[in-house]
């Protein structure tokens, strides 16, 4: 069969199904798995279709981010304690928008005497605290402006990118929608990936949390590869994932939490 006949029957199967393995592809097109892969890859290049853990969906939108709350919510609060590690007092911290991020805030508010500048409403609000828990010693909270995103609540676009440019961070902690190993984190969303990259820019290092459902996957943007990690903070599970070890092997470090 060829490639083009192939890659249309793919379509073909993913237009009425959404999801579908790579045992079912194989099944239908009578090719073997590498053939699959190559397939699948090809596909993906061209934003045809998201390659996930033994198949391919449809390149639809994320979730929305009420129902992303809700999925792997005990490894989003593991990776966000073991990310404050990577924090000391007195630091200035850049924080995007996302279900990871906000369970980070829930840690970092622990703590004190930091710098947080962040696009993301429930961040901010996470961080500020209540007005009779807040000490003279409290983290001081920069929310940046720009439009309000109607995908989350965060701030988003050229207001908030030029408002990004007048900081300079310690640290960007930023919270993918996936990372692998040739193109390092990407995200769905263009201004949300405008946002983290403008972040990544004007910090002096950047810090990864992504759970492992997120490891060996990429998105529709890349913004920063995987060598401009300095550390990856992802769940024991990733350790799993088949392409994990090339990936570790191109940051920084990475702590499995």
């Amino acid at each position: 069969m060829w490639q083009e006949d192939r890659h249309q029957r793919i379509r073909a199967l993913l237009s009425t199904l959404n999801r579908v393995s790579t045992e079912r592809i194989m099944a239908d097109l009578g090719v073997s798995r590498e053939t699959v892969r190559r397939d699948l890859l090809d596909l993906e290049a061209l934003g045809e279709l998201r390659r996930v853990h033994g198949g391919a969906v449809k390149p639809a939108d994320e979730a929305p981010i009420a129902e992303r709350a809700q999925t792997h919510v005990k490894s989003k609060k593991t990776i966000a304690k073991a990310a404050t590690a990577a924090v000391a007092s007195g630091q200035t911290l850049f924080i995007d928008a996302g279900t990871t991020t906000a369970a980070l805030a829930d840690e970092l508010a622990k703590l004190a005497n930091l710098t947080v500048i962040t696009n993301s409403i429930d961040v901010a609000m996470k961080m500020r605290g209540a007005p009779d828990q807040r000490e003279a010693w409290a983290n001081e909270v920069i929310l940046l402006g720009g439009s309000i995103s109607d995908r989350a609540l965060s701030t988003t676009g050229d207001t908030t990118i030029l408002d990004i440019q007048r900081y300079r961070a310690d640290i960007a902690l930023l919270s993918p929608v996936a990372v692998d190993s040739k193109h390092g984190a990407s995200n769905y969303d263009r201004a949300e990936t405008e946002v983290a990259r403008a972040m990544v820019a004007n910090a002096d290092s950047v810090v990864i949390l992504a759970d492992h459902s997120k490891i060996g996957q990429r998105s529709r943007i890349a913004y920063c590869p995987p060598e401009k990690i300095d550390l990856l903070v992802t769940n024991r599970k990733a350790a799993d994932v088949a392409s994990f070890a090339q990936l570790k092997r191109k940051v920084g470090k990475v702590i499995l939490a």
